[in-house]
């Protein structure tokens, strides 16, 4: 018998191996939602705004109550270049002699010392047939038979020919005009006018005052000096609007996130508890979410307001918090309800049933696992929704109310100077617009990558 010889056969060395590693549901999904260039665009947005709000104060040491008054509504682009004055002191103006002659405005128009945001000090000469003047203040020059502009002041005599402007000044170009009354207080001229160059000042004491310097004598009057520098500028008051849009962000964010994490926890278990024993209970659970569904929410913000003893111009976070996880619960329950009547048919829940699982094991341990796809996906939905409802009810004054900051607050409080100021507005608008899309770009990736119809479908 002829002896057979065996050889193994060795692979080629340039042979590969094609084999691809097995991938959990969790995996998958990561996967193809790294793949999905908007969502973990939007996720890395996600991310930062929330580093923004809760790592951002950490970095950024300014109090967002801290009222800067040298720069008050000053945009992120303003100068901060400012010259250091003398502290203020009372001014008794300056009288004039009886004046000669038939002229009926002041011939001569001008500034007395330096005209900072202090104050600005002018004079001008009498008028004789004057009874006293009236002081107009324009941000444009004006206009042959156009307003001289806004009225800031009036002396009572011919002779009184000084005024000390401190009205809110800006660090801008005034046109000052002086113009003459008569016995009754009408004008009879068409008034002087001079232009006026202000300068942004602080004192000593106010750089004192604010921690920006550590010794007094490293300044004095006539000195440059750069006021702090604000990212983002600052608002009426002269607060820091990096600082508040972060203490902003850390509330409405807050109530985003914990509100709608309450109500799809209580609308997973209620949807959980109607779709698995179904029948009449179901009928009666459904029939009560259809209730709830159909309360106005805005009534019940007011009696929620009213219940708590919440008065006008008091935040009231809490009744809203109330409110949203009372009110809004029933669309998560509808959704996992659906799940529910699903998977209660499946195979894997009979055989738990024949070995005795009791039931609360039962939807907690092996039916609620299964909707967590539904559950992430309606919670990312929800988050965006409860910041805009939030924004909304702080904007028309029901929830965060000044001086504490959110979102919401901060662009009604910005409404009322976006001509002016625009910035006040743009930005609070500006984050609240991007972590709503943010949001709602991610819920839709997720929907994608954690629907296994969608995968198999591809």
């Amino acid at each position: 018998m002829t002896e057979l010889s065996f050889r193994p056969v060795s692979l080629a060395a340039d042979s590969e191996e094609r084999s691809r590693p097995s991938l959990s549901y969790w995996q998958d999904a990561w996967m193809r939602l790294r793949a999905n260039k908007r969502a973990f665009a939007s996720l890395i947005v996600v991310v930062l705004m929330v580093l923004f709000a809760f790592a951002g104060p950490w970095i950024w040491r300014v109090d967002p109550s801290s009222q800067d008054l040298d720069q008050t509504s000053k945009p992120p682009w303003a100068t901060r270049n400012a010259i250091v004055a003398q502290a203020y002191e009372p001014w008794q103006g300056i009288a004039a002699e009886e004046p000669s002659g038939e002229h009926t405005t002041p011939r001569t128009l001008e500034i007395v010392g330096d005209a900072t945001t202090t104050f600005v000090r002018i004079v001008w000469d009498a008028v004789p047939s004057a009874a006293g003047y009236r002081v107009y203040r324009n941000v444009l020059r004006p206009l042959a038979g156009e307003p001289l502009g806004v009225p800031i002041g009036k002396t009572g005599s011919r002779v009184d020919v000084s005024f000390e402007d401190r009205l809110d000044l800006k660090p801008t170009r005034y046109w000052y005009s002086i113009v003459a009354l008569d016995d009754r207080g009408k004008e009879f001229s068409e008034g002087t006018t001079l232009a006026v160059d202000v300068t942004l000042s602080t004192t000593v004491e106010n750089a004192m005052q604010q921690g920006w310097i550590d010794d007094a004598s490293s300044l004095s009057p006539g000195d440059r000096f750069q006021l702090p520098w604000h990212p983002l500028g600052t608002d009426y008051l002269g607060r820091d609007m990096m600082a508040r849009l972060m203490k902003g962000a850390q509330i409405s964010l807050f109530i985003g996130l914990v509100a709608p994490f309450l109500f799809v926890v209580a609308g997973v278990i209620y949807g959980s508890i109607s779709g698995f024993f179904g029948g009449n209970i179901d009928h009666i659970l459904m029939r009560f979410a259809d209730f709830v569904i159909a309360l106005p929410f805005l009534l019940f913000m007011i009696l929620f307001k009213l219940m708590f003893g919440i008065g006008p111009g008091q935040s009231g976070v809490l009744p809203m918090m109330v409110a949203l996880v009372l009110l809004s619960w029933p669309g998560a329950a509808r959704l996992v309800r659906g799940e529910i009547l699903q998977i209660r048919e499946e195979g894997y829940v009979e055989a738990s049933r024949l070995l005795g699982t009791k039931t609360p094991r039962l939807i907690f341990r092996h039916m609620i696992p299964n909707t967590i796809g539904v559950v992430l996906v309606t919670f990312t939905f929800a988050v965006p929704s409860t910041i805009f409802t939030e924004a909304f009810l702080s904007f028309i004054g029901m929830g965060v109310v000044a001086p504490t900051p959110s979102w919401g607050s901060m662009c009604f409080d910005g409404i009322k100077t976006m001509e002016t100021t625009p910035h006040e507005l743009i930005f609070p608008a500006l984050f609240i617009s991007v972590t709503v899309l943010a949001f709602n770009l991610l819920g839709d990736g997720l929907r994608d990558a954690l629907d296994t119809r969608m995968r198999y479908a591809e």
